[in-house]
């Protein structure tokens, strides 16, 4: 009879589960206690790493979607770009995380960053990457259906997938800005808001970039709708 506890996948690890999930590889990367500046350093690299991994996902999630919208499956990049904002939420939610660290400790830590920075983030660098060639894609969709967004919006019912498309990169847009937002506070609750980064950036720079909208096609066709509500009857 077969032993269902004994691992019957290749690779190191006591389990299956460790095989699978490469757990011995994956606990081994971040700083041992012996080599910490201050215990702090888990807390922080934990939150980035999983950051990293969730927006690997998430650019995943986006380029799959671009593709969806190529081949005129809007339902199903709808429901990839569900996830990708789902994504977003979550790493936003765990920026907040590192407020537990006290300003005078995250000092400490900061010794061990180098010139490490979030602008150097794969993951968000790759996620502003994939979002161009996403609202392009949309862009072509709603040419191919001889649509413009001022009939998507104002017949929803009748473009039932394509407002829903446009919608959810809303909710990109929106979530991409929110992100940006919290780690400006907290950036700004750790170390201040009138010093300079570990790249010699001005934090006042990341406020500036808050107000970035991927999509301001999407935000401007709520300001057209308003002004023909408003038009004389």
């Amino acid at each position: 009879m077969e032993n269902s506890s004994e691992p019957i996948l290749p690779g190191r690890g006591t389990s299956d589960y460790a095989r699978y999930i490469r757990t011995d590889e994956l606990l081994a990367l971040q700083k041992t206690p012996a080599d910490m500046a201050h215990r702090d350093e888990l807390l922080f690299q934990t939150v980035h790493q999983t950051a990293e991994l969730w927006l690997k996902l998430a650019c995943t999630e986006i380029e799959e979607a671009t593709a969806r919208l190529t081949a005129e499956e809007l339902a199903a990049s709808r429901r990839l770009l569900l996830r990708a904002t789902d994504v977003l939420a979550l790493i936003t939610s765990n920026l907040h995380m590192l407020e537990h660290m006290s300003p005078w400790d995250y000092q400490q830590v900061r010794t061990a960053l180098g010139h490490g920075s979030g602008f150097d983030s794969p993951g968000f660098t790759r996620l502003l990457e994939v979002v161009g060639p996403l609202g392009e894609a949309f862009t072509a969709a709603l040419a191919r259906g001889g649509l413009t967004l001022i009939e998507v919006y104002r017949r929803d019912r009748e473009f039932e997938d394509f407002f829903q498309v446009a919608e959810r990169l809303m909710d990109l847009d929106e979530w991409v800005g929110l992100w940006r937002f919290h780690h400006f506070q907290i950036v700004r609750r750790t170390i201040g808001g009138h010093v300079i980064g570990t790249q010699g950036t001005p934090v006042e720079v990341l406020g500036k970039r808050i107000a970035h909208q991927l999509y301001p096609e999407l935000w401007d066709i709520r300001d057209r709708l308003t002004d023909i509500a408003n038009e004389p009857r």
